[in-house]
């Protein structure tokens, strides 16, 4: 493993020696390496080395160590405990954006994945800047669901949906709490599904959503829109997702080539 943390190419610093960068940009770039080995799961039982091991490990300071520290603590990544040391606070779990799959289906072998159905209605019509994602003329109708995901006894995500009529009428009548929608779809249209167009940002959580997330208010959450298609390229689902930040990684596997 490295022995240096060092933000300029080809410079080094000594184990044991002092770089000449402020502290706080040293701590931030510590921060940056301890976060990407706690998502990979590279420490034992979710503990992470005392101090004075990590400032042997990436040839930092104990003063940068504990700075670095103390900015994943303030992420949720990590906490204190007392007779035990640093520890990872809740587990992340990888969700992939280079395939179209449910949560759930990405999230097999996680922890039990619940689904707490919080609307499940008919709508005569449609939201105007629901029906122009979804192709169709808002007095068309569909159906609004709205869900909120557990993994492991904690919530993860809020998801609302809009469905096209003849789609959504069907899915609605199935076991929303325990199975994932893209699959009701492809069962009752008989045809599968062929892309999605999604955008990522990230939103401060309003009070409603942060409260069900149980997360404080205005605390970061990925903010997912996506608008999904069947075979032949009819939109069938329009969905808003709120995912809680701490808990969830988003990852893809990008090919560099030219654009199709």
């Amino acid at each position: 493993m490295n022995r240096t943390v060092s933000a300029t190419a080809g410079r080094r610093v000594p184990a044991g020696g002092v770089s000449s960068r402020p502290r706080a940009e040293r701590a931030r770039q510590l921060a940056d390496v301890l976060r990407q080995q706690i998502t990979a799961g590279r420490f034992d039982q979710g503990r992470l080395p005392d101090e004075r091991r990590l400032s042997r490990r990436f040839g930092a300071s104990r003063n940068a160590v504990r700075d670095a520290l103390g900015l994943l603590r303030d992420e949720g990544l990590v906490s204190r405990q007392p007779g035990v040391g640093t520890v990872v606070s809740t587990p992340k779990y990888g969700h992939g954006l280079d395939r179209l799959a449910g949560l759930a289906e990405t999230l097999t072998g996680c922890g039990n994945v619940f689904n707490e159905v919080r609307v499940a209605e008919t709508v005569a019509e449609l939201p105007a800047a629901i029906a122009e994602r979804l192709e169709v003329h808002p007095s068309a109708g569909g159906v609004h669901l709205e869900r909120l995901r557990w993994l492991a006894g904690l919530p993860l995500s809020l998801d609302t949906s809009y469905l096209t009529a003849d789609v959504g009428a069907a899915v609605v009548a199935e076991d929303l709490a325990g199975r994932d929608v893209f699959a009701l779809i492809e069962e009752h249209t008989g045809c599968p599904l062929e892309r999605a167009e999604i955008a990522v940002h990230a939103v401060a959580a309003d009070a409603n959503t942060a409260a069900l997330l149980q997360i404080p208010s205005g605390a970061a959450v990925f903010a997912i829109e996506r608008r999904t298609r069947v075979r032949g390229g009819r939109a069938v689902d329009v969905e808003s997702i709120r995912m809680r930040a701490d808990r969830l990684i988003l990852r893809a596997t990008l090919h560099r080539g030219g654009a199709k």
